[in-house]
């Protein structure tokens, strides 16, 4: 079993109004079958109101992240599954439930995690 995160920027998700409430039904629905298969870890979004810390290994601590990596947004949902064709399997059906293309990546497996 391997974990995978599956996620998209903010940008991604262009829904044309009145269609919200039908992503959100949705949405739930493929996360609340995932809880059911057992295979749900955990999954949200990235709260954009809150700016990202940067913080040093002294603790020092500095506002906004990585000056040149992009931004990080959007949401994620991280499955526990068997095979990489099944977290495909899932992807595409956030991927219908949000209405937009979502990224698929694979936890690398560490024992002492």
């Amino acid at each position: 079993m391997a974990k995978y995160l599956i996620s998209f920027p903010s940008a991604a998700m262009v829904v044309p109004d009145g269609e919200w409430e039908a992503v959100v039904r949705d949405s739930h629905a493929v996360i609340e079958e995932a809880k059911a298969a057992g295979v749900y870890v955990f999954g949200g979004g990235i709260d954009e109101a809150v700016p990202p810390a940067l913080v040093s290994a002294d603790g020092a601590v500095a506002e906004g992240g990585y000056p040149w990596a992009p931004p990080l947004n959007g949401g994620f949902t991280v499955l526990e599954l068997p095979s990489r064709d099944e977290a495909v399997a899932w992807a595409a059906r956030i991927a219908k439930a949000c209405r937009c293309d979502q990224e698929l990546r694979v936890f690398g497996f560490d024992p002492a995690s």
